[in-house]
């Protein structure tokens, strides 16, 4: 399986969607990340937009992909994608992450839009709901891109495809670990703590059990959004 993840507005969680969402659940799957000249070169399969011929080659080449796309190089791969006709067809699913600021929910509409009209069915896009607030429903977060796809069904949304805002996500940058991996992490950390000499050690443990516990948390809504993706 394939799958590309596409906004037009940047911080919107595709990285987080493709390292915690996807990758997990796509076992053996390899994520390829398509940003600008000044991206994060701790990338390793790092590619520019304009680098499109290439990528095409090495997703043909792929059985499992998850293709996260920088929101600087959206434009550059669209048009290309128009110019490898038919390429659009090489991904089984893309992935449109919203968050409920109204700019970002107009950005993932008009993404949507540029999608179908390269040619992708409503079918293969999706969108996760991200940063949900856990005090409301998700939808009434996203009124203006509900009543944008009341109007234009040009992609799949559904309430229980979403992920809650949750500061596990910023845990695990400096953990280096998948909350999959430390969710499974079954060092016994209170019993660590109480065998401490120090306070300062007794504190570096009490933060390893507090990502732990938010791992443990936030794993089951993981799974149920994957769920409700229904990827096939």
């Amino acid at each position: 399986m394939k799958i590309a993840i596409i906004n037009f507005s940047g911080n919107v969680g595709k990285t987080t969607i493709a390292r915690h969402l996807l990758a997990p659940r796509m076992k053996g799957a390899e994520i390829v990340s398509v940003e600008s000249a000044n991206a994060d070169e701790q990338e390793a399969d790092a590619l520019r937009g304009k680098d499109f011929a290439h990528l095409q080659q090495y997703m043909l080449a792929s059985d499992d992909l998850i293709v996260d796309i920088g929101a600087s190089n959206v434009e550059d791969l669209l048009v290309l994608m128009r110019k490898f006709k038919g390429s659009h067809d090489d991904f089984d699913y893309y992935l449109v992450p919203a968050v409920p600021d109204v700019k970002q929910q107009k950005d993932t509409a008009n993404t949507a839009n540029a999608l179908v009209k390269i040619g992708v069915p409503a079918s293969k896009i999706k969108i996760v709901l991200n940063r949900v607030e856990d005090s409301e429903n998700p939808l009434k977060q996203f009124s203006s891109l509900v009543s944008f796809l009341a109007i234009n069904p040009i992609a799949t949304m559904t309430e229980a495809a979403h992920l809650t805002d949750n500061e596990i996500y910023q845990r695990v940058k400096q953990d280096g670990r998948s909350i999959s991996d430390l969710a499974s992490d079954k060092t016994d950390y209170k019993a660590l703590i109480a065998k401490a000499k120090d306070q300062a050690e007794k504190v570096a443990l009490a933060d390893k059990l507090a990502v732990k516990r938010l791992a443990d948390g936030v794993l089951p809504e993981l799974n149920a959004c994957y769920t409700a993706l229904a990827l096939k």
